[in-house]
């Protein structure tokens, strides 16, 4: 069924602290590994992401495990870290008020989370954090998102999307893309989102904001009046407190 707007939005760093995630994981590894080792797997772990294009802790511990075995590391010290991950609480690394969004988004279109990962880890964290069942189970996850925009409008067949982002660079490729039909949303959370290079890189967003939890009392429904077509060309953009 067709509607009007459909909110897609993304996971890492918009609605959950991956930065926290991060740290808290680097913390566990030093703990129970030594820095030499922790650091080792962060290696394979950069790696990895590069080879795959989205981050993938499960499959980075899968290659760590094969160089801890053959140094002669506890194995089961080693299982321990893949529960650390599957069972870890997701739920409280939510930003604040992101559940909140997600609920006032519906109230003017249909919500989708729109992700990169893999098809494990990334299931689990939605599920643990109680995004996937907020958005009723409407989640896409690709190895690359901005490359599949045809199947996403494929599945959600709408006049206007808006892509909520904290990658820059991934807002500038779906805006190539839809142009006028996307009104790109950036939170500036995480460390992409502060990362001068990429910044300059790219341009400036349709609508910026510092936290995700300023959506959450912004009044959308006039996206679906207003020419966003000419908004969009001009490069101007728009602080969260003017959608209200």
């Amino acid at each position: 069924m067709t509607t009007e707007l459909v909110f897609l939005l993304d996971v890492d760093n918009t609605l959950l602290d991956g930065d926290r995630i991060v740290t808290d994981l680097r913390r566990h590894l030093e703990r129970e590994f030594g820095i030499a080792s922790a650091a080792r797997y962060w290696a394979i772990f950069d790696a990895l992401s590069s080879e795959l294009g989205y981050v993938d802790y499960l499959g980075a511990l899968q290659r760590y495990r094969h160089e801890v075995e053959l140094a002669g590391v506890d194995k089961q010290r080693l299982l321990l870290m893949s529960c650390f991950l599957i069972d870890y609480p997701f739920a409280e690394r939510l930003y604040p008020r992101a559940l909140d969004v997600i609920r006032h988004l519906s109230r003017f279109g249909t919500t989708v989370i729109l992700t990169d990962g893999d098809v494990v880890f990334q299931p689990r964290k939605l599920q643990r954090s109680g995004l996937w069942t907020t958005v009723g189970g409407r989640v896409l996850i690709y190895v690359h998102k901005e490359q599949m925009l045809e199947t996403v409008q494929r599945l959600y067949p709408v006049r206007h999307y808006v892509m909520v982002d904290d990658k820059l660079r991934i807002l500038t490729a779906m805006k190539t893309v839809w142009r006028e039909r996307l009104t790109a949303i950036f939170p500036r959370q995480g460390h992409y989102a502060f990362d001068a290079a990429i910044v300059a890189a790219n341009p400036a967003a349709d609508v910026t904001i510092e936290h995700i939890g300023e959506l959450a009392d912004c009044d959308i429904s006039h996206l679906l009046e207003m020419p966003i077509d000419t908004a969009s060309a001009a490069g101007s953009t728009t602080s969260a407190a003017e959608c209200r």
